[in-house]
């Protein structure tokens, strides 16, 4: 027995720290479990007490990056002075970190713990075993890194050269000289091709998403378990679609070290978080035309620039694309003030207009906003410079569009034919395995027999579908091409038609035109369009601003005069509102506030409005509809009618309503006339416009 193990240790108990680093090390290396696992033994040759193995961290590495219950559990026990040794393969074992190594030996110096190894038996409380103890820690660590290190070279180098092995996306595989290649499965390789053509038909990996979604074309996923790799047909999801479109391997470029890790401290731990997406620039290996491709590198820069205008609400100062709304020009208009993007705002107003405002700094700083303008006069006035630039190519754009509506119609039922002959397949396997499969096994002839009728079942609804989709195609009518080029001799007419999509428009313009540069002349009250074509030509354009709801400047009285006028009939703050609405300024230039309204109204000797002072009790045109169940609009249309008496001293200033007035038949009478000519379902559309809080 060793001299270092008393007769105290031997009354404590000895842990067993059995530990592997990954899950392949468990299921693969037994041989090392095994021995760990003896040391249990050997504890009790030895004599204590009772021997407890901790195995609880199987398949977790020691490397500080990760927890670990086992050891936890160990250092408890350590610290409640029960463990007399604590027995282990090898330091690695217990630590690859020198911060829980040390840890673990500073509390079994304090508790007087012994740490025994095939090599013997140390006692922390000791220099010389805590030196030796503390050189076992650190050349475990070394150990580590230095594998760490040489792997990751090692890696590197080989994928330097193209030759590194990794796991493909579906549509490319390996060879067996160890080189990239398309898929044999032709199945495989046309969807994948299919992906790529309808992206370059539709601009957006979600149209591409929503098409495959509404032609029901199944797409090849790879699933991985370990190193076993397996291609599944599933329904197409969004993330599926955009991996295709963003992978650079589909492009014919080898591509390795496209993403990286990000550590950030946990609870005093490193965690490490995968799959961060790395700038191109920053890529460990990029080789282009390294293997056959599905597109080119050319074509795979254009779809990526695509994909970044597509990506809304990322950068401000970008190009954005359309996204099927009212406005044409969205994503293209841009401040040439601040020079930021323009946003879009749609109206619920009758017409559903539409507005390009830039916001500028007040998102952010709350400075206001920047400019803006209404989105309808400069919708038309730029279409009408888009319909002049391609009237000379509608005849062939016309053939095109004939020519692509037959070719989606085709490229759908072309993908249901690959699925057909690939489930008529399977089928033909079932039917294999049930002839093979012993009559006597009815348990396994059963399951096997309905394996088989699914297969059929599969095999028949395809079947049935490529029958309707044949049927559908020759009953929809033929395309005249006649028709067609008479339509493209008539630009305007095909583009203002009701079955002409907005998306449609809003690709066009996107091809042919760069950007547009908006600015505001006050003087002209002109909005000054600068449209920046896709070919480097500039174009200006001029479009009137509306006038509606300016107060005319010729009618705007001085401000002393309009207060002389306007004093004591109403309070101050109605008084700026309304001074500002007339247009009077302050002596500075400035706006009217209720504080200098107040101030004026003071030095020129006004008094101050009292409601109780006033002969005939007045309210202003607002409260008078809120009185009678109306709205303002339609207050105003009884005043100019006659039918509600109001007087207004200033154009401009509010209308003063009697109140003893409300009550005349007249008046109820209009007022009935107005509720009876709202809509049917006028006060459900009311109350879903509020906003109802929980219980009420």
């Amino acid at each position: 027995m060793n001299t270092k193990i008393t007769p105290d240790h031997l009354r404590r108990a000895a842990v067993v720290y059995v530990r592997q680093s990954t899950m392949t090390q468990v299921t693969g290396n037994l041989e090392s479990q095994r021995r760990q696992y003896d040391l249990a033994g050997a504890a009790a040759t030895t004599g204590f007490a009772s021997v407890t193995v901790i195995d609880d961290d199987l398949g977790r590495s020691g490397s500080g990056s990760m927890e670990r219950p086992g050891f936890e559990r160990l250092v408890a026990q350590v610290c409640s002075g029960d463990v007399g040794a604590v027995y282990c393969i090898e330091a690695s074992r217990l630590a690859r970190n020198g911060r829980d190594w040390h840890h673990l030996i500073d509390l079994c110096a304090l508790a007087g713990t012994l740490i025994i190894d095939p090599d013997g038996a140390y006692d922390p409380r000791l220099v010389n075993d805590r030196l030796l103890l503390g050189l076992k820690g650190t050349m475990s660590e070394y150990e580590l890194s230095l594998m760490r290190q040489r792997g990751i070279a090692a890696r590197d180098s080989k994928a330097g050269r193209g030759e590194l092995r990794f796991m493909l996306p579906p549509g490319l595989c390996w060879s067996e000289v160890g080189k990239i290649e398309i898929d044999p499965d032709e199945h495989v390789a046309e969807t994948i091709r299919l992906v790529f053509a309808k992206f370059r038909e539709l601009g957006s990996g979600r149209q591409v998403f929503l098409w495959l979604r509404s032609a029901d074309i199944k797409m090849p996923v790879v699933l991985r378990n370990v190193d076993v790799c397996k291609l599944v047909w599933k329904a197409p999801a969004y993330h599926s679609v955009m991996q295709i479109l963003h992978n650079p391997l589909y492009a014919g470029a080898y591509a390795f070290g496209r993403r990286a890790q990000r550590t950030r401290i946990v609870d005093g731990r490193a965690r490490k978080a995968t799959g961060v997406r790395k700038p191109r620039d920053e890529w460990s290996v990029l080789l282009r035309d390294n293997h056959q491709g599905y597109i080119s590198w050319r074509e795979y820069e254009e779809n990526h620039k695509l994909l970044a205008e597509n990506a809304h609400m990322k950068k401000n100062c970008d190009r954005k694309s359309a996204r099927g709304g009212r406005a044409l020009l969205t994503g293209l208009m841009r401040c040439g003030r601040c020079g930021r993007m323009m946003r879009v705002f749609y109206g619920s107003a009758k017409g559903n207009a539409h507005r390009y405002q830039c916001r500028g700094d007040d998102a952010h700083v709350g400075v206001g906003l920047c400019i803006g303008i209404g989105g309808v006069r400069v919708d038309r006035a730029v279409a009408m410079q888009i319909l002049e630039a391609v009237s000379d190519r509608a005849v062939e754009a016309a053939i095109f569009a004939s020519d692509q509506v037959e070719r989606s119609r085709r490229d759908v039922i072309a993908a249901i034919e690959r699925d057909l002959e690939g489930a008529r397949y399977e089928a033909l396997l079932a039917s294999r395995r049930y002839e093979l499969v012993d009559p006597a096994k009815r348990h396994v002839a059963r399951e096997l027999e309905a394996r088989w009728n699914d297969a059929l079942e599969r095999v028949g609804v395809l079947e049935r579908k490529i029958k309707d989709l044949s049927a559908l195609s020759a009953a929809r009518p033929v395309i005249d091409r006649g028709r067609l080029l008479q339509l493209a001799q008539d630009l305007p007419t095909v583009w203002n038609a009701p079955s002409t999509e907005t998306r449609t428009k809003q690709r066009l313009i996107h091809i042919l035109v760069q950007e547009i540069i908006c600015d505001l002349d006050d003087a002209t009250n002109e909005a000054v369009l600068l449209i920046h074509w896709t070919g480097g030509r500039h174009t200006e354009v001029r479009v009137a601003r509306v006038k509606t709801g300016r107060y005319p400047a010729e009618l705007a009285p001085s401000a002393v005069e309009a207060l002389r006028k306007l004093g004591g009939h109403w309070p101050d703050r109605e008084l700026a509102v309304s001074l500002n609405r007339m247009l009077c300024k302050t002596g500075d230039g400035e706006s009217w506030t209720t504080v200098r309204v107040r101030d004026m109204r003071e030095r020129l000797g006004i008094p101050e409005y009292d409601a109780t002072k006033v002969d005939v009790p007045m309210i202003s045109l607002m409260k008078a509809a809120e009185k009678l169940g109306i709205c303002v609009g339609s207050a105003k249309s009884l005043v100019q009618r006659g039918i509600l008496p109001a007087t207004q001293i200033l154009p401009g200033s509010p209308w003063m309503v009697p109140v003893e007035a409300l009550s005349s038949e007249v008046v109820r009478i209009g007022v009935q006339g107005v509720i009876d000519r709202r809509p049917k379902f006028y006060e459900d559309y009311q109350y879903d416009k509020v906003v109802r809080l929980p219980g009420i």
